[in-house]
């Protein structure tokens, strides 16, 4: 017998060999651990939300010197009235949107600057996101013919036609069953229901709760499940609920090829499942992070935060602080649920094959599936 493989309706649709996809995770879905990601059978998401148009190119195309295998990009879309109307210093709000925070929330940053002893780090003059920025980046994607997009924030729609005209397949991330309505709407090719118990941006619904709703209310969509899958009984799980695959980030955090600091993939290895928190101190968003000294102070204050983007902006002067100071301690950490089941780095093809290996195993000893 070869080597276990679950070909599913996700398999065919994106051309690769296991339901498995990389979560385009800002800052460690690099083409490195993209490409071994593809390499190995799964599909690798670049995580493109923080690069600029120029750095993702160059992203997109380190790709495509590490492997011919089908990839996507992953772009932040958050509505864009809520974005900055411009992007330099200068130029429209940028002069005024730091002037428009409340003082109760500069006050609480230079208080924790001072409370753990950091240096001063430059403001930044204007949040990165804006609706120029967004365009750009989608027209890069769009230029490089990047074969699968996927929007892990907000709808697509508005890039759907001229991405389809392309080639593209659309994937759109949703924490609730109106969004995936909505997305499905917007014409989104699969839909990834992301559960509560999933690292960096989620939402509040389980996924055990929100994968066979979603599936329900979007039917023929293929939807694929993430949020607290991190080896084969999860993978299992999902397609048992009617998923069509899964959509992994945690259990790759800690790959050879992940770029994450050591100190910060040492945390996700020590971590239990008790030791994240979701917090909006980093984003502006509910965000799963391993817990860490800095939420813990500002969430003693009870200091609200401001909206995305500008909250990461402005935590950013605490954050280049910390890291010029050695302060790993309270730099963003973002991690699931399932991080008490991570105790190991590995190769990501490794932590791919044997998630289908096990996936298999459970499934041949279900009824429906012992003939397959």
């Amino acid at each position: 017998m070869g080597r276990p493989s679950l070909r599913t309706p996700l398999c065919s649709l994106l051309g690769i060999e296991h339901p498995v996809i990389l979560a385009g995770m800002g800052g460690v879905s690099t083409a490195e651990l993209v490409a071994a990601v593809s390499n190995a059978g799964g599909l690798g998401v670049i995580g493109g939300a923080t690069l600029s148009p120029q750095e993702l190119r160059q992203e997109i195309r380190k790709v495509r010197a590490l492997t011919d295998k089908p990839f996507g990009v992953d772009l932040l879309l958050p509505p864009l009235e809520d974005l900055p109307r411009a992007e330099g210093a200068g130029e429209g709000e940028a002069p005024r949107w730091r002037e428009r925070i409340p003082p109760q929330i500069t006050e609480t940053v230079a208080r924790l600057k001072r409370h753990f002893g950091l240096p001063e780090a430059p403001p930044e003059a204007m949040p990165r996101f804006s609706p120029a920025f967004l365009r750009r980046q989608v027209e890069v994607v769009l230029e490089e013919r990047v074969p699968v997009f996927a929007s892990g924030l907000g709808n697509p729609a508005p890039f759907v036609p001229d991405l389809h005209r392309n080639g593209a397949k659309v994937i759109a991330l949703v924490g609730n069953v109106k969004n995936a309505r909505r997305v499905k709407e917007g014409g989104a090719d699969i839909i990834v229901a992301q559960g509560h118990e999933a690292g960096g941006h989620t939402g509040r619904i389980g996924t055990m709760a929100l994968v066979p709703q979603v599936v329900d209310a979007v039917r023929p969509t293929p939807v694929v499940a993430a949020g607290g899958i991190g080896d084969g009984r999860g993978l299992a799980a999902a397609l048992c609920l009617g998923a069509v695959g899964v959509w992994v980030g945690t259990a790759f955090l800690v790959a050879e090829e992940s770029p994450l600091d050591p100190d910060l993939k040492r945390r996700i290895l020590e971590a239990t499942e008790e030791d994240t928190r979701v917090t909006r101190i980093y984003s502006g968003k509910p965000m799963r992070n391993i817990v860490n000294p800095l939420i813990e102070e500002w969430e003693r204050t009870g200091t609200p935060t401001l909206p995305f983007p500008y909250q990461g902006a402005l935590i950013r002067e605490i954050t280049t602080a910390a890291l010029k100071a050695g302060r790993k301690d309270l730099l963003p950490n973002p991690a699931g649920q399932i991080a008490g089941m991570v105790r190991r780095i590995r190769p990501a093809r490794e932590i791919l094959e044997e998630m289908v290996a096990q996936a298999w195993e459970v499934l041949r000893s279900v009824p429906a599936w012992a003939a397959v």
